[in-house]
């Protein structure tokens, strides 16, 4: 076997490996774990400190009364929960539809300063001994404030996030494609916050206890960025999948390509700024951190990688040309999915190596967002089917 094989070989192998180990080898890791070595929350589920929930919006007149009256009506003491919406630059009826609910107290400035600024602003404003960040197009499950509250009855615990489920009764494929997605990060989140913490949280669900809060200094990913500070200060972050928050999938794959490029960038940029501390810190949770969050975005590398030697071996190793037959038919599957997509006409069998595919293009663009420091300080809005 020549140099150059040998090559391809060690290069083929690594980027299935990376591949297998993102997708499903760290997953059974933390299965086995979850199981050998479990970690219970000492959670008390009659538990009802004072709750702010805090709805970040800009520019969300359209679904701002709807969010805030679900608000209130949600399974928790009114005497002991505060409804608060936090306007970033809003130009539109936002601010002035959400004073028209009553028991609702709105902070808005007409510059916009970015979602963390917001966040900061409203927090410093408020006093309840949990708050709860909320997005304007999502609605909680009926239990949620008292599901997210349990958990930091726990003093080790200072952040807790929710389930993020997808409406998808509209039946379109990008919902189904999508909430699969989130059903295994749901699996994935609760075999880590077995074993201790979780390595993710969603922004539209996260609880922190005061003490916990923190502002993170140059960093677009708001929400990653403070779970995982909160986790090098040494609190536990914990997930609690009976608390749902429920929204509609992008319009179109083309606008979750590009949410999912911006989250991606903000996911690079805060991974390597925070990482060194947590691993000085939890070297445990920062190889969580890694395994979770900074290896799925290499994977697109790799399967470019694991076609270049497929191809440079397939002339002269068997297992090179069933390898590189694969990866035709999932990325002819892919291609047939785009057409199809360009239609209007849909196949769920094509949609998902489509997505797959569409999903890993849109990983490239936000490590091109990171090369290129093209990641901004503000928040931007996707149309949601």
């Amino acid at each position: 076997m020549s140099r150059h094989h040998r090559v391809a070989d060690v290069v083929c192998a690594g980027g299935c490996l990376l591949v297998v180990y993102t997708f499903a080898g760290y997953p059974a890791i933390m299965a086995l774990l979850a199981r050998l070595r479990p970690r219970p929350v000492r959670a008390d589920p009659h538990s009802t400190p004072r709750v702010t929930v805090i709805v970040v919006a800009h520019n969300e007149q359209d679904v701002i009364e709807a969010k805030l009256r679900d608000t209130l009506r949600l399974d928790y003491p009114p005497d002991r929960l505060d409804v608060v919406v936090i306007c970033d630059g809003s130009d539109d009826e936002t601010a002035l539809r959400a004073a028209s609910i009553d028991g609702v107290t709105v902070l808005h400035e007409p510059p916009r300063c970015g979602k963390l600024a917001a966040m900061n602003r409203a927090f410093d404003a408020t006093d309840g001994d949990v708050v709860v960040f909320s997005d304007a197009n999502n609605r909680y499950s009926a239990n949620a404030l008292r599901e997210l509250v349990a958990p930091l009855a726990d003093p080790s615990v200072g952040v807790v996030t929710g389930r993020k489920g997808i409406d998808d009764g509209g039946g379109r494929p990008l919902d189904r494609a999508e909430g699969l997605y989130w059903r295994y990060e749901s699996q994935l989140k609760t075999w880590e916050t077995a074993v201790g913490s979780v390595a993710a949280g969603v922004g539209e669900m996260l609880a922190f206890r005061r003490e916990a809060y923190q502002r993170p200094l140059g960093m677009h990913n708001e929400d990653f960025a403070q779970v995982m500070l909160a986790a090098a200060a040494g609190w536990r972050i914990v997930y609690v999948p009976a608390a749902v928050s429920l929204e509609r999938a992008s319009a179109t794959i083309a606008d979750e390509a590009a949410r999912r490029s911006r989250l991606i960038a903000g996911n690079w940029q805060a991974t390597w700024k925070v990482l060194p501390a947590l691993a000085r810190r939890r070297p445990a949770l920062a190889w969580q951190v890694a395994s979770h969050k900074a290896t799925r975005p290499l994977v697109p590398w790799a399967l470019i990688a694991i076609a270049a030697s497929t191809a440079a071996r397939a002339p002269g190793a068997r297992w090179a040309r069933w390898l590189a037959g694969a990866q035709g038919a999932l990325y002819g599957s892919a291609l047939a999915g785009w057409q199809l997509e360009r239609s209007g006409r849909r196949n769920r069998w094509l949609y998902l190596p489509y997505y797959f595919c569409r999903m890993n293009l849109a990983a490239l663009d936000g490590l091109r967002k990171v090369v290129f420091e093209e990641t901004g300080g503000v928040w931007q809005h996707v149309p949601r089917g």
